[in-house]
């Protein structure tokens, strides 16, 4: 294979990965540290001087972190004792040992975009372990679960169309089947606009009715493989009903609230249509990107979803409920997914999730950030051909759904994208634009 492209960073000024560090990135962690200390009475209510020395030395940590950051300062080593913490510090040995041969500094602004946003996150998470009893506590919470409370009317409008669409699935013909496949899918990948990360913490719920716009939104799918999807789903049903085999499908979650409603509800159709007979969703295993979704993410909201007085919400909610806990859904985390690494680094650092994920049939990965580390989060040309992009990374077959929030995009036919460009300049980090990526080959 050619030489790999290089990744982008945030000295490439101009750039969006510069934007979010110069901007965006400051200013999740001042919202970070505001949530924090709006809760130091809760800490000492329920820990007493305890807690509030632990708000005290969080806070500080997290202040330090912002001032590395804002001036450029290099990368440390992490402190705590996380189950991570050495493949991380590893890591930060591994970059310090190719630049200095450059005589370059492992920092926040010459290193990779990819590299030091996550490091940002993970010590967002050593800030909180370093100040126990507060370890646990999630600063991203509140935030996830306003985005769900605040779209409510379309969560709504979502439950009562799947629970019509299940109540009379056997009765719909193939083609009417796959219309209804493409349509929540497409909800699916417009709820990848519900990113809090990209909003700096801001609200980002879902207000319109997803279904009323899909029509208007399909000029802005670029590349659009559900064909190929459906291919593999509807072809692997009708051999599995004979053969009495499994279908299993992987989602590889990005955020909570209105996004991971479009999920469920996707993974509950893939069940009601026998497209699938069981399903893996994949989350954090810690707070991540604002928004991700982690195991108490999941379990709130269907909590909040069986509690709730209106019927088709109460429903979902006791349904999901029981596929997990019957295994029909299986929810799982891992920490490669909170690694810096490209996933094309996956059978190397993770074997084990590696070796999960080719017992699938369909892998999903939901979001940007999952496209930024499939890609390796370089500066490909618009037209290099998506499986080339993935360097080696085929468990499975896989699709990436995806609304365009960083400077990356493989895959475009030749004049795609710079005639976007033309009519469009920000076009690549608004998520204004989505794709379907798939890529079957193994």
């Amino acid at each position: 294979m050619d030489e790999l492209p290089p990744q982008m960073s945030a000295q490439d000024h101009g750039s969006f990965a510069y934007f979010t560090m110069k901007n965006r990135a400051p200013q999740i962690l001042t919202k970070v540290i505001d949530t924090l200390h709006q809760h130091k009475d809760e800490f000492f209510e329920k820990y007493g001087e305890v807690g509030a020395e632990a708000e005290k030395k969080a806070f500080s940590l997290l202040s330090k972190l912002h001032n590395e950051l804002e001036t450029d300062k290099p990368l440390l080593p992490l402190a705590d004792t996380w189950v991570d913490a050495d493949v991380w510090n590893e890591h930060l040995e591994y970059h310090h040992s190719i630049l200095n041969e450059n005589d370059k500094k492992i920092s926040w602004f010459q290193s990779p975009w990819l590299y030091v946003e996550c490091y940002m996150y993970r010590r967002i998470h050593e800030a909180l372990l370093l100040s126990s009893p507060i370890s646990d506590f999630d600063v991203f919470k509140e935030s996830k679960q306003q985005n769900f409370l605040e779209s409510q009317d379309a969560i709504i409008t979502l439950c009562i169309y799947l629970q019509e669409l299940s109540s009379g699935i056997e009765n719909l013909n193939e083609s009417q089947l796959k219309n209804e496949f493409f349509k929540l899918l497409q909800i699916s990948l417009w709820g990848n606009k519900c990113d809090l990360s990209l909003s700096g913490g801001q609200s980002s719920s879902q207000i319109a009715s997803p279904l009323a716009v899909l029509d208007e939104l399909k000029p802005f799918i670029l590349v659009n493989n559900l064909e190929m999807l459906w291919s593999l789903l509807i072809n692997r049903k009708k051999t599995s009903q004979e053969k009495f085999s499994t279908t299993r499908v992987d989602f590889i979650l990005d955020n909570a609230g209105f996004e991971l409603v479009t999920d469920l509800i996707m993974a509950d159709f893939l069940l009601a249509s026998k497209l699938a007979t069981e399903i893996h969703l994949h989350g954090k295993s810690i707070p991540w990107y604002v928004s991700d979704t982690n195991k108490k993410d999941l379990n709130w909201m269907i909590e909040e979803l069986k509690a709730s007085n209106t019927k088709c919400l109460f429903e979902c909610g006791a349904n999901w409920e029981h596929y997990l806990k019957k295994h029909t859904w299986v929810y799982q985390d891992h920490m490669f997914w909170t690694l810096p690494h490209e996933y094309c680094t996956m059978s190397h650092f993770a074997p084990d999730l590696y070796a999960e994920l080719q017992k699938s049939n369909l892998i999903l990965f939901k979001g940007d950030l999952n496209y930024r580390k499939l890609v390796g989060d370089r500066k490909w040309k618009f037209t290099v051909p998506f499986h080339q992009a993935l360097n080696g990374f085929h468990p499975a077959p896989l699709c990436s759904i995806r609304t365009i929030k960083a400077e990356v995009q493989v895959g475009l036919t030749t004049g795609q994208g710079e005639e976007i460009t033309d009519t469009d300049p920000q076009w690549m980090t608004t998520g204004k634009y989505g794709v379907f990526q798939f890529d079957g080959a193994l």
